[in-house]
C-alpha cells in the first residue's frame, strides 16, 4: 500500500475522529504509519483495506481467525445455527455439546463458564481464585498483558490505585522473584498468573523453562493458592489440550479465547473440580454471553483443529517463514532474532534500541501487500499454504533490502 492508495481510508479516518475519541483505539491504533487501520473483507489468509489494497495477513485479526477468515465450515456451522436463533434468554444444547468437548480436551478442566473475549476470561479467573480460597493477592508477570480491565490494563488513565491494590508482580521464568512475590503476599496469596510463554509486546518472545512452570505448580500447591494460566493467545494454535501439560503441569484456572471460534466473539474459562463451587457462588454474565452461533462456530473449529491437524500445518509453515526470514536478513547483512513459537512469529533487530530498522522493515512489507507487526507477535492460521508463506517471503526480501539500504 503506497501513500497514494490511501484516499478512502484518510477520509474515513476523519470522519472517524469525530465521531470516536482517537478514530481508532486499543491495538488497532498502535501501529506504524502506512500500516491499514480500515478493512473491507477477507478472505483465508489475505485481507483487503477500504481503498482494496490485498495484503498477505500475518496477525489473524490478533489472533482469532485460526482456520482462515470465512472458513466455509466454520461459516456453513454458524448459519445453521443461526436459522434457529442466537442470543436467547437462556443457553442453547451447543453450550453443553462446546462444554462437553472442552473438558474431554483440556487436562485440568472439569468445568467451563463462557463468556465473550480474553479479558473477561481472565478478570472470571482472578474472581473465582479470590472466591475459593478467601485471599486477595495475585502475582502476575511485570510486563505481561491479560486484558483491558482496571487490575490488568497496560495504561494507568482512569485506573485507581485501589483496583490494583493487591496485584504484585514477579519475572517471568524467575522462580526466585516469585518465592519472594509469593513470601510477601504472608499468606493472602489467592492465585498466580501466568502465560504459557512471554510475549510481552516490544520485547522478544521467552519460551517456559520447565523447571519455572513446575516451580509455580509446587508454590500454588504449598500456600493454597490457585495456578491461572492464560491461553488466550497460544489456545489451539500450540498444542490439542494445555501448554504445560506436556510439562506435567496442570492449571487450576485457565482462560481461553482468540482462536475457539475461528472470529467469532467467543471465550470461556475452564476450571477443575476443587473451583467449582467458587464459580457457582460468583456473580458474572454479559447479554450475548450465551450466543449460540459462536458456540456453533467453535464446535465446528474445534473439530477441524484435529481433523487438519492444525497445530502440525501452523509448526510447518511457521517454520517456513522463519527459516526464510532468517536467511533474507543474512544476506542483507541484517542481524535480526526470531523468538517463541514459530506459530507464533516475533522478530526483531539488532542495535534496535528506538524501534526503528524493525518499524521500516514491517512498513516495507505492508507497502509490499505483507502484513507484518513491528512490536506485537504475529500469528499464523491454516489458510497460510506454503505457497502463501513463499510469495510473502519474495516481498519481505525487498523489505530487508530497505532497511539495509537505510542502515
Amino acid at each position: 500500500m503506497t501513500e497514494s492508495a490511501r484516499t478512502k481510508h484518510d477520509a474515513l479516518m476523519a470522519r472517524a475522529e469525530r465521531v470516536i475519541p482517537g478514530g481508532v483505539y486499543g491495538h488497532g491504533a498502535l501501529v506504524p504509519p502506512g500500516h491499514p487501520r480500515f478493512y473491507a473483507r477477507g478472505e483465508g489468509c489475505r485481507v483487503w483495506d477500504v481503498d482494496g489494497n490485498e495484503y498477505i495477513d500475518f496477525m489473524c485479526g490478533y489472533g482469532p481467525n485460526l482456520l482462515g477468515m470465512r472458513e466455509p465450515r466454520v461459516e456453513a456451522a454458524a448459519a445453521r445455527q443461526r436459522e434457529l436463533g442466537d442470543s436467547f434468554s437462556g443457553p442453547t444444547e451447543r453450550m453443553v455439546e462446546l462444554g462437553e468437548v472442552l473438558t474431554e480436551r483440556v487436562r485440568h478442566a472439569d468445568w467451563g463458564l463462557f463468556c465473550k473475549n480474553g479479558t473477561d476470561a481472565t478478570t472470571l479467573c482472578s474472581t473465582i481464585a479470590r472466591a475459593a480460597t478467601g485471599k486477595r493477592v495475585l502475582l502476575v508477570a511485570g510486563g505481561a498483558y491479560h486484558g483491558a480491565a482496571p487490575w490488568c490494563t497496560p495504561t494507568k488513565a482512569g485506573v485507581l490505585d485501589a483496583d490494583r491494590e493487591y496485584l504484585r508482580t514477579y519475572t517471568f521464568n524467575d522462580l526466585a522473584s516469585v518465592e519472594r512475590a509469593a513470601s510477601e503476599a504472608g499468606g493472602d496469596l489467592a492465585g498466580i498468573v501466568a502465560s504459557p510463554f512471554r510475549h510481552d509486546a516490544f520485547h522478544d518472545q521467552e519460551l517456559v523453562l520447565p523447571e519455572f512452570a513446575r516451580g509455580l505448580r509446587e508454590i500454588c500447591d504449598a500456600q493454597g493458592a490457585a495456578l491461572i494460566l492464560d491461553e488466550v493467545r497460544a489456545g489451539f494454535r500450540l498444542t490439542r489440550g494445555g501448554a504445560w501439560e506436556s510439562l506435567g503441569v496442570d492449571a487450576d484456572l485457565s482462560a481461553w479465547g482468540k482462536a475457539m471460534a475461528n472470529g467469532y466473539p467467543l471465550s470461556v474459562t475452564l476450571g477443575s473440580e476443587a473451583f467449582r463451587d467458587a464459580a457457582k457462588r460468583i456473580y458474572a454474565t454479559g447479554s450475548f454471553w450465551y450466543g449460540a452461533v459462536a458456540m456453533a462456530a467453535a464446535l465446528e473449529t474445534i473439530r477441524l483443529v484435529d481433523e487438519e491437524k492444525v497445530v502440525e500445518q501452523l509448526e510447518a509453515r511457521g517454520q517456513q517463514l522463519r527459516d526464510g526470514l532468517d536467511a533474507q536478513a543474512r544476506a542483507h547483512g541484517l542481524v535480526v532474532k526470531q523468538t517463541g513459537p514459530v506459530q507464533l512469529p516475533y522478530l526483531s533487530f539488532e542495535d534496535d534500541d528506538d524501534n526503528a530498522k524493525v518499524n521500516l522493515f514491517t512498513t516495507e512489507a505492508v507497502h509490499r501487500g505483507v502484513y507484518l507487526h513491528p512490536w506485537h507477535n504475529m500469528f499464523l492460521c491454516l489458510a497460510h499454504r506454503e505457497k502463501d508463506v513463499a510469495e510473502a517471503l519474495t516481498r519481505t526480501d525487498e523489505a530487508f533490502a530497505a532497511v539495509a539500504k537505510a542502515f
